[in-house]
């Protein structure tokens, strides 16, 4: 239940992050090329599924799955980081970097927005 107009704002922010930190694991699988000998369905279920699992939850901009995803992107947040540093700033680690910071960020904001209202 969203309950004021920056609550709109923010789950819709969220979830165009959250759907660009999906494209941007599936496009680093394949780009700049495959690992050898890694079963793709394998990785991409790996890379894909722990996040896929809050797809409702970010799709009906559901407080607790809020809370829950960010505590899952803090870890995909983490390897982010360390393959961008390991890799010497790849644009492919390096953006996910940001935008897994900016899914966590913004979802916070959401939480913080989208308190309800008691008398």
């Amino acid at each position: 239940m969203l309950n004021n107009p920056k609550a709109r704002f923010t789950a819709r922010a969220t979830l165009a992050l959250y759907l660009s930190v999906l494209a941007t694991l599936l496009i680093t699988t394949f780009y700049p090329a495959p690992v050898e000998g890694v079963s793709i369905p394998l990785m991409l279920s790996v890379k894909l599924i722990p996040l896929l699992a809050f797809a409702i939850p970010v799709f009906r901009a559901n407080n607790r799955g809020y809370i829950w995803m960010s505590f899952v992107v803090i870890f995909y947040f983490t390897q982010a980081v360390v393959s961008a540093w390991l890799s010497e700033g790849a644009p492919g680690p390096v953006i996910l970097t940001i935008l897994t910071f900016l899914l966590f960020t913004v979802a916070m904001i959401h939480l913080k927005v989208n308190r309800p209202v008691t008398n």
